[in-house]
Formats: C-alpha cells, sequence, structure tokens
C-alpha cells in the first residue's frame, strides 16, 4: 500500500467503536472515527481528560457522535462496570481498540487487582475487556478487535514462570513482554474466532516511534527516556502519523484478520501502514496458549460461547 491515509477511511456511518484512552495516538483514532461518521466512545479512567477530548472533536466536527465513558483498564471491577453499561445503553460493538497503555515505570508497581502494572494495564485488562464485550462484537457488522502493540515486542519474552516480574522487575523488559503478549493475544484470538465462528477479525498495530505522552507518564521526564524524547524529538513522528498504522486495521477494507500493521520506513519507526514483520516469538502458539489459559485465571473471565 501506498501512503494511506485518513483520507481513505470509508465511511463509518452506524458503526459503533470504542477506543481506549483519551490522549495520544487513542484521541487521534477517535477523532479520524468521529470525522467518518462512527459513534465514537472514549473510554478512560480520567473524566477531565476524557470530555476534553470529546469537547475537541466536537469542535473541529460539529456533528461527531462521541461520547465518553469511564474505563480504569487496570481495574477489572472497573471493566466489570463499563462492559455491563455498554450492554444496558448499545446493541453491538464493531470496533474496540485496545489503546491504553503505560510505559516502563522505573520501580515495579501494581494495579488495584495485584497484577504488575504494565502487565495489567497494556494486555491483562485489554484482555479482560475483550472477553466481556465478545458478546457484543459477535453481533457487529464486520467486527474488529485492534490490538496495540509495539517495537519493543521484539525484544519481548513471555516469562510463564514470572510473568508479574516479582523475582526481577526491569521496565523495558517488562514493556517489551506486555507487548509481546498483546501481539500473541491479537494472533491466537484471531484462531479462536475461526475455530468458534465468532466472526471477529483480530489484527494487531504498532504506530513506530511517535510524539505522545507515553515516556513522560512512564519513565518519567527527568528519565534517559524522557530526556530523550524531549530533545531528539524530531526523532519522534506525530501521534496523527503513529495511529495510522491503527487506523488502517481498524477500517480499511484491505487490512487482513489475524495480520500486523506498523510503519513502513526506518525499521518501522515511522511512515505509512504497512505489513509489519512479526517476532519469530510472537508464533510460539503453545506459549500462546499457555498464556491465554493463564490470563482466563489471573482475570477470572472466559471467552465463551455460553455467554451469548
Amino acid at each position: 500500500m501506498v501512503t494511506w491515509t485518513t483520507a481513505e477511511i470509508p465511511s463509518q456511518q452506524g458503526r459503533t467503536a470504542i477506543v481506549t484512552g483519551a490522549g495520544g495516538l487513542g484521541f487521534q483514532c477517535a477523532l479520524a472515527l468521529a470525522s467518518a461518521g462512527a459513534n465514537v466512545i472514549i473510554a478512560s479512567r480520567n473524566p477531565d481528560k476524557g470530555l476534553i477530548a470529546v469537547n475537541h472533536i466536537r469542535q473541529i466536527y460539529p456533528s461527531a457522535k462521541v461520547c465518553f465513558e469511564v474505563l480504569d483498564i487496570a481495574d477489572l471491577s472497573s471493566i466489570s462496570a463499563f462492559s455491563k453499561r455498554l450492554q444496558r445503553e448499545w446493541g453491538s460493538i464493531d470496533l474496540l481498540i485496545n489503546n491504553a497503555a503505560v510505559m516502563a515505570p522505573p520501580k515495579r508497581l501494581e494495579t488495584v487487582d495485584d497484577f504488575e502494572l504494565q502487565l495489567g494495564t497494556n494486555y491483562l485488562g485489554h484482555f479482560a475487556l475483550t472477553a466481556k464485550l465478545l458478546p457484543m462484537l459477535v453481533k457487529g457488522n464486520d467486527a474488529r478487535v485492534i490490538n496495540l502493540s509495539s517495537i519493543a515486542a521484539r525484544n519481548g519474552t513471555i516469562h510463564l514462570d514470572d510473568l508479574q516480574s516479582e523475582h526481577q522487575y526491569k521496565p523495558m523488559t517488562a514493556y517489551a513482554q506486555s507487548k509481546l503478549a498483546c501481539l500473541m493475544f491479537s494472533l491466537e484470538l484471531q484462531r479462536r474466532s475461526d475455530i468458534a465462528g465468532w466472526g471477529i477479525k483480530s489484527i494487531a498495530a504498532h504506530p513506530g516511534i511517535s510524539r505522545t505522552a507515553l515516556i513522560p507518564n512512564g519513565s518519567g521526564s527527568r528519565s534517559v527516556a524522557g530526556i530523550a524524547r524531549r530533545i531528539l524529538w524530531f526523532l519522534f513522528q506525530p501521534a496523527a502519523q503513529g495511529a495510522l498504522p491503527i487506523l488502517f486495521a481498524a477500517t480499511s477494507p484491505q487490512a487482513q484478520a489475524g495480520m500486523y500493521y506498523g510503519p513502513d520506513k526506518l525499521s518501522e519507526t515511522r511512515g505509512y501502514p504497512a505489513l509489519a514483520k512479526i517476532p519469530p516469538q510472537a508464533h510460539e502458539t503453545e506459549i500462546a496458549s499457555s498464556l491465554w489459559m493463564v490470563s482466563e485465571q489471573l482475570t477470572g473471565v472466559a471467552f465463551s460461547d455460553e455467554q451469548f
């Protein structure tokens, strides 16, 4: 594909989309989907930030159908409450973009459910959310689940014997594991959808290296990564550019189920949407199956036809 942009997004009229995260990539995805006519639900733990995003989109597109819902993706009780509200208010969901993330806090932190923060936020929370919303996705029209991975997944390893980094915590090692888990979840979800006949397209994407608040909010503005982000800003492409592979996966008729998309230039760090290289370890189906089973046990959710 050549220089695919948001101008090529097909009409999203009548489609309902959920985007987790109100800033950076999440905002850019919500903005583009709203401009194409989708009913967009911005789901974030911060009501102030979420409402600012909604108002900003409405200022640009006054007729935009966009709303905010409280969702703390690092809290299983919040995920459950969010899912129940949506089931009452919406009949189906056509698109779920699992975007919200945290990156490389210098010290090991935990979610309210005692998960290591990066694994719990980036992966386990979205695993649980997808499971909870599965009945609505099955009812959707050309339903798609987009899981955000990262070029950091190339260096990731799934440590099933220390998934929570309890024995040893290294910020970027834990981050790479969480993003590899997101990619493996996306591939495994497609395999299971095909077998079960759910009719869901599961597609992974990554934004390359983009100018968002992920590094300052995680590592901190005074960390090596934070300083590099500030001083070497020109190496980071704009968030709107980084969102393109995500939006391609979410909307393009050319996007293929079970595939992975990212930028096409400089080792996938910047550019326009293209097929991304899947790291060899992401193809380890036995580990993916074990990770799925452990994830169901940890989160207390299950992907089951009994939900329908």
